[in-house]
């Protein structure tokens, strides 16, 4: 450790993860009751210090990957959080970033053994410190990112019903989508595929499924939703 930057003071620096998850055709978030003082017991997202050897992208990764056990997970940051007084524990600027994972990838032994829960985004309790408005502001990120890229297929199983689609898309927006309109579009897209399965949990007829291709996709990556 040098002796340089001695007559400045020194803040904190953490990473806040706003994972979203999609289920029961309602977009969620992972949140749990805070273990640690200030604020024991409030509704928080999940996340961590910045150890001295990572930066801050690799912070937040293995902070996603302590809570999932999952590796390569679609995540983007979303911005600095520095608000003096947001920690009534100590100067702490924070780094909030948001992960798009299914929610059946996620083991339910391991979100029991974090104490966390899957919490419908439209029925948020309060939450610590300025964590709504991380969420907020991911949220608002996320909306304009999934008319350009299909990131939302990262929150489906891998194959689902046009439906399916739909909600989600209806979910992040917070929003009804014309169904003939959508799927006119959804077919345009010579990505989205097809397949001969059939879906019978919603009908006796049932619906078709669909999948996502992704090297199709990456030879004609012009999307717009």
């Amino acid at each position: 450790m040098t002796t340089f930057y001695q007559e400045f003071q020194k803040v904190f620096l953490s990473v806040d993860c706003i994972i979203f998850g999609f289920d029961d055709n309602k977009l969620k978030i992972l949140i749990g009751k805070r273990q640690m003082d200030p604020g024991r017991g409030e509704w928080s997202l999940y996340g961590g210090f910045v150890r001295n050897d990572e930066s801050v992208d690799e912070a937040a990764l293995r902070t996603l990957n302590e809570l999932t056990g999952m590796r390569n997970i679609y995540m983007r940051q979303v911005g600095a959080f520095g608000s003096v007084d947001r920690d009534p524990g100590e100067r702490v600027v924070s780094i909030a970033y948001y992960a798009l994972i299914n929610v059946n990838d996620y083991d339910d032994h391991q979100r029991e053994e974090h104490g966390v829960e899957w919490v419908d985004i439209e029925a948020m309790p309060p939450l610590y410190s300025d964590h709504k408005d991380m969420v907020g502001k991911a949220r608002k990120l996320m909306k304009e990112k999934i008319k350009t890229e299909p990131v939302g297929f990262r929150l489906l199983p891998d194959l689902f019903t046009l439906t399916q689609l739909q909600r989600l898309y209806e979910a992040v927006n917070g929003e009804e989508l014309d169904k003939r309109n959508f799927r006119k579009r959804i077919k345009e897209m010579d990505f989205i595929e097809k397949t001969d399965l059939i879906d019978k949990k919603g009908s006796k007829r049932g619906a078709c499924l669909y999948r996502f291709n992704r090297r199709t996709y990456n030879e004609f990556p012009n999307f717009k939703l």
